[in-house]
């Protein structure tokens, strides 16, 4: 269900942000919106506090918001305080970035090391990725793991590149397990 929430109300802003050639400017002002709630809990809890009405709740997210966002995501954000959907907050934006990054073809991945990488050899993965994916952009996320030994490890959404040498140890030894003399 909360799924399908996100879902609606993610399209509904993307539908909205398209028409009105905002795409640019909302996802910049979700991201901020996004992060004022997660750094502040507080809110949440006020909003899902059933002793304070609906226009208390609106009247906060109006004081808070009004003036720094566009009027489009203030009407949109109390919309979702009038339809008690505050709980779906977090997988709506969630939901609204992704479509934003599948219309503007940007793909999301994260890359694991052995050590650090130099940004020579970012910009060498970067191009490598633009090469071999559908996609004009990457967002990409760089991690350090010592225990994979040498290689990288690329995820993309749900597929795995894994080509780090703890992987090829692990089925080497499976095969040597395996092995019949």
């Amino acid at each position: 269900m909360a799924k399908l929430v996100s879902k609606t109300y993610g399209e509904a802003l993307f539908d909205l942000a398209s028409e009105n050639g905002t795409l640019s400017t909302i996802i910049e002002e979700v991201n901020v919106v996004k992060e004022a709630i997660d750094g502040n809990p507080d809110l949440l809890k006020l909003l899902s506090h059933p002793k304070i009405n609906k226009e208390e709740k609106i009247s906060v997210i109006e004081n808070i918001f009004k003036g720094r966002v566009s009027d489009s995501l203030v009407g949109f954000l109390v919309i979702i305080v009038q339809k008690d959907r505050y709980n779906d907050l977090n997988g709506i934006f969630e939901y609204f970035i992704a479509k934003v990054r599948e219309y503007k073809n940007i793909g999301v991945a994260s890359v694991t090391s052995a050590v650090e990488l130099t940004e020579e050899q970012k910009k060498q993965i970067e191009q490598k990725l633009l090469q071999t994916t559908k996609y004009s952009q990457f967002e990409l996320t760089y991690y350090v793991d010592k225990t994979l030994i040498g290689g990288l490890v690329i995820r993309i959404g749900d597929r795995v590149v894994d080509s780090s040498i703890k992987t090829k140890l692990q089925l080497l030894a499976k095969d040597l397990r395996n092995a019949t003399v």
